[in-house]
């Protein structure tokens, strides 16, 4: 045996070995750090779908459903157009309450409005009744919703505003536009405008 094939791994050779297998570990748990990230935006994206999918259930039946309803007139007011339309609330009547109610009824007021610090909430109210959007207790609050903003469409021109006066308008608008603000890990995340059409508008 000559002394070449006895020789053993030199200083420098172990060194370069464990610098390459450093290397590679370095690769490796870089690879699956970015991975693991990438799968945990994945789930933030779709927690945030199924929150919005879930509120778009509510609401777009609900507001599809709306209908001109006039108050009578009294003593004091006359007739009145039950709509009410803000950048952060909208207050109407419609035809599918968004929870079911105690007995069957035709005509349910609904709000929608958003709490500051609490979130999305939704009331509701049977009629006839004499205060129809009355503050009542929530019927359900979404805390996910950091933010909403509601847009009105009105038919004669096709423009957007930011408010409907149903009494100067003579009529409900032709769609809301709902936009909600989602919450994830204190970070809001604005999805796309939900345009919902409200088929009957005048009495």
């Amino acid at each position: 045996m000559t002394r070449a094939s006895r020789r053993g791994f030199t200083l420098i050779e172990v060194v370069i070995a464990l610098t390459i297998v450093a290397t590679l570990l370095v690769v490796m748990f870089a690879g699956l750090r970015v991975g693991l990230a990438a799968w945990q935006r994945g789930e933030a994206r779709a927690e945030i779908l199924d929150r919005t999918r879930s509120l778009a259930q509510i609401l777009t039946p609900t507001l599809n459903a709306a209908y001109p309803y006039q108050r009578p007139a009294t003593v004091r007011e006359p007739a009145r157009l039950l709509f009410e339309g803000e950048a952060e609330r909208v207050a109407f009547v419609t035809a599918a309450a968004p929870f079911p109610t105690a007995a069957p009824i035709a005509f349910t007021a609904v709000t929608f409005s958003l709490e500051p610090g609490a979130g999305l909430a939704i009331r509701q109210k049977p009629l006839p009744n004499d205060d129809a959007f009355e503050h009542l207790p929530a019927a359900a609050v979404d805390a996910s919703v950091g933010a909403v903003r509601f847009r009105y469409l009105r038919d004669s021109d096709r423009t957007w505003a930011d408010r409907w006066d149903a009494a100067v308008e003579k009529s409900l608008p032709a769609a809301v536009e709902v936009t909600l603000t989602v919450m994830r890990g204190g970070h809001g995340v604005e999805q796309p405008p939900l345009v919902i059409a409200l088929p009957v508008t005048t009495p």
